[in-house]
């Protein structure tokens, strides 16, 4: 009978903790919808805007440029404040400025006050970008860190998404459109006052005991199991070893190198390996299937949104069960085949070869979506020690707007010289470089703890290493 009780109890324990990781991963991931959803809110409401503010063309480069200006300042802010605020904390703190900067931009009466509300806005998404997915990682069992820390992705994707089918129910209201943000950030608020903060940043504050007790709930375990005491030892030790850094100077110390690399590197390939040049090809495709423009941009938008999302679903679902390297090569390698596959497609141009074209793009998407969009915001929270994960976080997440815009900024001219065909068939090489890049640099996370990963990259060994099976 006792045995039975134990067993139950032990199972309910089990339960609550799992309950606890999954509603602060979904709480948490609000800030990557805010994040996608702010970021994409400006392409529906520029022609409105304009009508209602006037905007002159210096005015519109204010009103464009002012977010990613506030997320430059964002994202230093939130690499200095990580560590002595906490996760949590900060994480809240975004959650009050997402509120401000969406009512300050619905609310302004011209352009330079909604500047000043997109620019609060810009930091927002950079303190959020930063914070949100350590929180996760830091609170996730390393069993399912791999899958919960997806979530961050997942939510932007879904905040994309919710910014077109939002603006197409609103029509030309921009202000209702950019108003509508504060809710989620509300709820960002609300819930976060009730959550924990992360066992390492209790730690890191000198609140060991409590630590402990958030390690137990956060696993299901008893107050008395002695694994609570072997966790909490390893966050002190890590603690220890970290005491010595926590700027960004460090970053660049011999033993970190390997996780800078690891986290820029990741989302260098992201923004090179075609997603820009697919979205934008992508409407052709359909013009060619019969579509007039305005219902293939649509058809385009909506396609590659669910498509992301499902898709997506895969990933966490596999992350965990087959690793992080496995799950790169087959998105690496997905994309490399079917960007190819649209290179040829592109340089014949003909009607006969139109479903190759479809299912090529549909094998991009899906390949984007498993591996290339969320993998790189897993590792980078996995992979830097704890007092320089939020300014590695923050370093890679600048360097994947960095190469979003360069890669922005440099297709249309390639485009425009040589075609469709020769810059499918550049980003089909680049993914080919990606998967060497994978074999050669990224480790193997899975199952690993935050604080084994982090003995392993300060112990002087190849990071790729980590989880590599044992020579005989």
């Amino acid at each position: 009978m006792r045995t039975r009780r134990a067993g139950s109890t032990r199972a309910q324990l089990r339960g609550r903790g799992a309950v606890m990781v999954y509603v602060i991963a979904c709480i948490a991931a609000l800030a990557g919808l805010l994040t996608g959803y702010d970021e994409s809110v400006i392409t529906a409401t520029l022609a409105p805007l304009g009508r209602t503010l006037v905007v002159a063309p210096m005015e519109e480069g204010l009103m464009t440029a002012s977010l990613p200006l506030g997320a430059l300042m964002g994202a230093l802010a939130g690499a200095l404040l990580s560590g002595s605020w906490g996760r949590r904390p900060l994480l809240m703190g975004a959650a009050v400025l997402f509120i401000a900067g969406a009512l300050v931009s619905a609310g302004a009466p011209g352009i330079i006050l909604h500047a000043v509300g997109r620019f609060v806005l810009g930091v927002a998404i950079a303190i959020g970008a930063i914070t949100a997915p350590a929180y996760i990682a830091e609170t996730a069992p390393a069993a399912r860190r791999g899958m919960l820390a997806c979530a961050f992705p997942m939510a932007f994707s879904i905040g994309v998404l919710a910014a077109y089918l939002v603006g197409v129910a609103v029509d030309d209201d921009w202000r209702l459109l950019f108003a509508s943000a504060a809710a989620p950030g509300l709820v960002l608020l609300v819930a976060l006052w009730r959550l924990p903060e992360s066992p390492p940043a209790l730690v890191q504050a000198g609140r060991v005991e409590e630590a402990g007790a958030l390690v137990a709930r956060l696993n299901g375990w008893k107050s008395r199991d002695p694994r609570i005491t072997a966790e909490v030892a390893a966050l002190r030790a890590a603690a220890r070893a970290d005491a010595r850094n926590g700027n960004w100077r460090d970053l660049l110390a011999p033993e970190i190198r390997p996780a800078l690399l690891v986290g820029t590197g990741l989302f260098f390939f992201q923004q090179m390996t075609g997603i820009g040049p697919a979205i934008h090809y992508a409407p052709t495709v359909f013009a060619q299937a019969g579509l007039d423009e305005g219902s293939a941009q649509i058809a385009t938008t909506l396609g590659f949104g669910a498509l992301n999302i499902a898709v997506m679903v895969v990933a966490m679902a596999l992350v965990d069960r087959i690793g992080r390297r496995r799950l790169l090569f087959l998105g690496f390698g997905g994309a490399a085949f079917s960007l190819a596959l649209l290179a040829a497609t592109a340089a014949i141009g003909t009607l006969e070869v139109q479903v190759f074209a479809f299912m090529a793009l549909a094998l991009y998407g899906a390949s984007f979506s498993l591996a290339i969009g969320p993998l790189p915001w897993v590792m980078a929270s996995e992979v830097f020690p704890l007092t320089l994960r939020g300014a590695g976080i923050a370093l890679s997440t600048l360097s994947n707007w960095v190469f979003g815009f360069l890669a922005l900024l440099a297709f249309p001219p390639l485009e425009q010289a040589f075609g469709f065909a020769p810059v499918f068939a550049l980003a089909a090489v680049m993914s080919l470089l990606a998967m060497l890049f994978g074999a050669r640099c990224v480790p193997e996370t899975k199952g690993r703890t935050l604080e084994e990963i982090e003995a392993h990259l300060r112990s002087g060994q190849p990071l790729r290493t980590l989880g590599a099976p044992a020579r005989r």
